[in-house]
């Protein structure tokens, strides 16, 4: 089976992956942090999760769920219609986007890879200050999504507005009825392009399916109105779990 190591704020591991015994698997895992004298921290812990571990390990994990961590899920219906006074504000920015600029919506392509890239590299020097690691971490991730798309099963989804790429989007199937968008950049400049990206995305790759997960917001408080203001159907809690002897 299958573990994944994460050193970031703390060395955590996910719970094991494939075909195997789970049981056995996390057993040798606690043996091995034994060994190299390590606690044994799971992150990524869901309900489900949480339930395995209370029936096979009674009493031998602590369970803390991060608000910060949480993923917020929506019906995909929902932001693709943006129906209701709740989405009043929505809809405005969009019909207002589309009133100012000759727009269209194009799936990422070899054929506007270029002008995709050349877009992130603007909104970088735009949004990242040099010294911030974690976003300019997140733009090499968003480089490599792009570029890589295909081999990692993953469908992008750009704006063009007057003639060049304003907004982008990067997500998959994730389950049999829900999509995930993983990156989601749009010039700020441009008034509506965000609420644009968001609705026309979902629209193109995924009105086939329920719901759509748009992540967490890691804590960030403008991250966590914005997420907010599309009114989630609910926040899918993950956890962290601590092996205690």
């Amino acid at each position: 089976m299958l573990f994944f190591r994460s050193d970031e704020e703390r060395v955590s591991f996910s719970l094991p992956l494939g075909e195997g015994d789970p049981g056995n698997a996390v057993k040798a895992l606690i043996a091995y942090c034994k060994e190299q004298d390590l606690p044994l921290v799971f992150h990524s812990i869901s309900k489900e999760m949480e339930a395995y571990l209370n029936e096979y390990f009674p009493g031998k994990f602590h369970v803390e769920y991060i608000r910060d961590a949480a993923d917020y899920i929506y019906e995909t219906q929902d932001l693709i219609e943006l129906k209701g006074r709740k989405y009043h504000g929505k809809k405005n920015h969009i019909n207002k986007f589309m009133r100012m600029y000759d727009w269209s919506y194009e799936k990422v392509s070899e054929e506007n890879l270029q002008e995709c890239l050349e877009m992130l590299e603007k909104w970088k020097g735009e949004n990242c200050d040099p010294c911030d690691l974690e976003k300019h971490a997140e733009i090499c991730v968003s480089k490599s999504s792009l570029k890589n798309r295909e081999m990692l099963g993953l469908v992008g989804g750009a704006i063009r507005a007057d003639g060049k790429i304003v907004a982008f989007a990067v997500g998959e199937k994730i389950t049999e009825d829900t999509f995930c968008v993983h990156i989601e950049k749009a010039f700020a400049d441009v008034p509506g392009a965000y609420s644009v990206i968001n609705q026309q995305f979902l629209l193109h790759e995924a009105s086939d399916l329920k719901y759509v997960n748009r992540e967490d917001d890691v804590g960030d408080e403008g991250l966590r109105q914005a997420k907010l203001s599309y009114h989630p159907a609910f926040l899918e809690e993950k956890a962290v779990a601590f092996y205690q002897e």
